[in-house]
């Protein structure tokens, strides 16, 4: 269900409060960011069996890699999943996983892919006929390729950046893509409280996806419960 947040909390005030709103009300918006995982598509279980395979070419890891276990860390920056994963490891070791991860991630989801969210397609036809599109994810290089190359909706977005490239957080990310592209009223929309976090810090309002991985309860400017649901907001 569609929903518009009041916005009505003590950390806000009256004026933020009706700055957010107008923002969103009178529809001026000129571009979409959007996150990745949780928000366009969900690979948690093919990422899963990758990773599985990692671990199983290395003698210092007995643990099984569960879907449930990926959904936990899901928007993590790169890193941090493998120190949050793994803090018994040593740095070098957790390197040496996080590498062999990575090829086996991109390697699997190269033919397996990841599931796209219903409606995916003719929604964000929709949306790209009226703003620029774009993607900025916390995920590892060749990450966002392999999406735009499986889905086949690379022509829908006009650029795209991600923890790889630089090392950067999200934030940092959504301010190069907005700076990059002269962007004037850009929205977010993402699944987690450290998307809403990275928005908030990069100066950009949130809309946030209740389908995916995370839970935000203050903040955003209106929450969907299908991506679909843009068409009626945007």
């Amino acid at each position: 269900m569609l929903t518009v947040s009041p916005l009505f909390e003590k950390s806000v005030t009256f004026d933020e409060n009706q700055r957010l709103m107008g923002i969103f009300t009178e529809k001026k918006f000129d571009s979409i960011i959007f996150d990745l995982d949780g928000t366009l598509w969900d690979s948690t279980r093919n990422v899963a069996v990758a990773w599985q395979n990692a671990i199983d070419q290395v003698d210092y890891v007995d643990e099984i890699m569960t879907q449930e276990k990926v959904r936990s860390i899901t928007g993590m920056a790169y890193d941090v999943i493998f120190d949050t994963l793994f803090p018994y490891l040593d740095i070098e070791k957790r390197n040496e996983l996080k590498a062999i991860c990575a090829k086996s991630e991109l390697e699997i989801l190269h033919t397996r892919g990841g599931e796209l969210y219903p409606a995916l397609d003719e929604t964000l036809s929709y949306l790209a006929g009226k703003y620029k599109l774009f993607i900025v994810s916390n995920c590892q290089n060749g990450y966002i390729e392999v999406f735009l190359k499986l889905s086949g909706m690379e022509h829908y977005f006009l650029g795209h950046q991600c923890y790889g490239t630089k090392g950067n957080p999200k934030a940092e990310n959504i301010k190069d893509i907005v700076n990059d592209y002269q962007l004037k009223k850009p929205v977010y929309i993402g699944d987690t409280a450290g998307d809403y976090n990275s928005a908030s810090k990069a100066g950009v309002p949130f809309i946030f996806a209740n389908y995916g991985f995370g839970v935000v309860d203050r903040g955003q400017i209106a929450t969907i419960s299908r991506f679909d649901e843009l068409t009626e907001m945007l």
